[in-house]
Parts: C-alpha cells; structure tokens; sequence
C-alpha cells in the first residue's frame, strides 16, 4: 500500500466494491519461499467468521501443490490507473507521476473442498452473467450431463480469510484544487478522470 494516508482507503463498504467492480485478482505467495503470483476471479463472501474471498486455480498451477497445507497470501484487484503528465497542473515544478486504485487483500489461503468448488463456480457464473444483462444467464445446467464435473477435475477451490483489507484510492488528493482540475482536463475521456475529487 501507498504510504501516504491520504491516499488510503479502510471503509469495508468502499472497499467491497472496488471489489465486486474489478474481481480478476493477483493472488502473490511464497508458501516456500520463493515469490509465486496466480491470477483469479474472485467471488467475495460475508460468512459469520467474517470476510472471505473464494477462488479457483488450475490444478497445474505453481501454488496449487501448498494449498492443502495452506499459506499466507495477499490478493490484489487493480482498478482504473493513468499516467499524469506535469504538464496539467497549473502549479510550476511538479514531476509525473501515476493515479491508481488498488484494493488489498491479506489473510491465510486454504483449499475448498468439491461441494465448495461447485458453489464457488456458480456464485462466481452468476456474479459476472449479471454484468451481462439483458442477456439470460448461462448456468452450468446448459451443459452435456457429466461434462462440468469432468472439466472441474482441472481445477481447485480456494478461500482467502481476509484479516486486512485496506485500498490505494491515489487521485490526486495532495494537489490543490486547480491542479486537480487540470489533471481532470488532462485525463478527457479517460476513466480515471471521474475518480479525481
């Protein structure tokens, strides 16, 4: 996380959709030592022993053999992000630099078991076909009998138990208002610059 408070964010809720708007996540590890990453969708889930964030990985990936002894990881969600040239602000003597906003997740990783795994595929269907609305949801019902089951023999479950959460929001909160005015201006078009406050 950025050093700067006034670039972090702890507010659960902000946090939780940053979540639910960008879900493919970088998972980073080093169950052994050595630094490993997976990428994964991520379906984020309220239980009563609190925030987990449920995934899945290729039973070919690198961090899949540590999973059923468990490890500590860290699961980061990238949001919008832009280069903001110095050229924008109506304040002399500034230097590039980058916006962002990053949420992180930390906390023990744990293999699901399969009954899990079949949840965790459907919840995380349903999640992003509702992204494609009007259209009807696909379901794994709509698939030849036996083939769903045959194809999640190729994958693992996997459950994060958030025990930190907190989010990079940098949008050029430590600018003055018209240097933040013209990085907007700057930006046009461009996602991030609707984030700038």
């Amino acid at each position: 996380m950025h050093p700067a408070q006034s670039f972090r964010v702890e507010d659960e809720a902000q946090l939780l959709a940053q979540l639910a708007e960008r879900p493919f996540m970088t998972l980073a590890a080093a169950p052994d030592g050595r630094p490993r990453v997976a990428h994964a969708p991520v379906v984020a889930r309220r239980l009563e022993t609190g925030l987990v964030l449920d995934f899945h990985l290729s039973r070919g990936n690198t961090l899949t053999p540590f999973l059923a002894a468990g490890f500590r990881a860290v699961l980061v969600s990238l949001g919008a992000e832009a280069y903001v040239s110095p050229d924008w602000y109506e304040s002399a003597d500034q230097v590039p630099t980058w916006n962002y906003v990053t949420v992180e997740a930390e906390g023990p990783v744990a293999a699901m078991d399969d009954d899990g795994l079949v949840a965790l595929l459907d919840d995380l269907s349903a999640q992003e076909e509702a992204r494609l609305a009007p259209k009807p949801p696909w379901t794994r019902h709509k698939m030849t009998p036996g083939r769903f089951e045959g194809m999640t023999r190729a994958i693992i479950g996997a459950r994060l138990a958030v025990e930190r959460l907190e989010g990079t929001f940098k949008l050029s909160q430590n600018k003055n208002e018209a240097d933040r005015a013209g990085v907007r201006a700057g930006l046009g078009a461009h996602p991030m610059a609707r984030l700038i406050p």
